[in-house]
């Protein structure tokens, strides 16, 4: 019996694997479970639209994180924070603070996304990264300033 599966199924396939099962195991566990359909042409004709929709998709966000890596690249942020003696920081800067001061750029990315390189506990210049998709982590410089 062939299926296409419709989610991962260990130790048989992936989701959108055509694999073919014993027709007991198909009909009485995969199917009404949910698991699985039959691969019925017309069935296997939309998978093929799904992967292909699937495929740009992935190609226009790849494309927009570069876009969005390219003017990351080109972006400083000024961080300006209240200091002590020896001009330590009272505290630190977060990632937080770097998120906040790219909105004020107009560049919006999650506070998740922007890993510091070091603690920032002094004045001076430092690097963020920010990790968008897969391999594209576009740096950013980030000068932190007495107010």
């Amino acid at each position: 019996m062939k299926l296409i599966l419709r989610e991962d199924v260990e130790k048989l396939g992936d989701s959108g694997d055509i694999v073919e099962v014993r027709a007991g195991y198909g009909r009485n566990y995969l199917i009404p479970q949910g698991k699985a359909m039959m691969a019925t042409d017309g069935a296997l004709k939309q998978l093929d639209r799904i992967k292909e929709q699937a495929e740009r998709r992935a190609e226009l966000t790849i494309e927009a994180a570069q876009e969005m890596a390219e003017r990351l690249e080109t972006t400083s942020v000024t961080i300006p924070v209240s200091v002590g003696e020896d001009e330590r920081i009272h505290g630190s800067v977060t990632n937080q603070d770097v998120a906040e001061a790219l909105e004020q750029r107009d560049v919006t990315i999650d506070k998740r996304k922007i890993s510091l390189d070091q603690d920032i506990k002094t004045l001076g210049e430092y690097t963020a990264t920010v990790n968008l998709i897969g391999e594209i982590k576009p740096q950013i410089k980030v000068w932190v300033v007495k107010e």
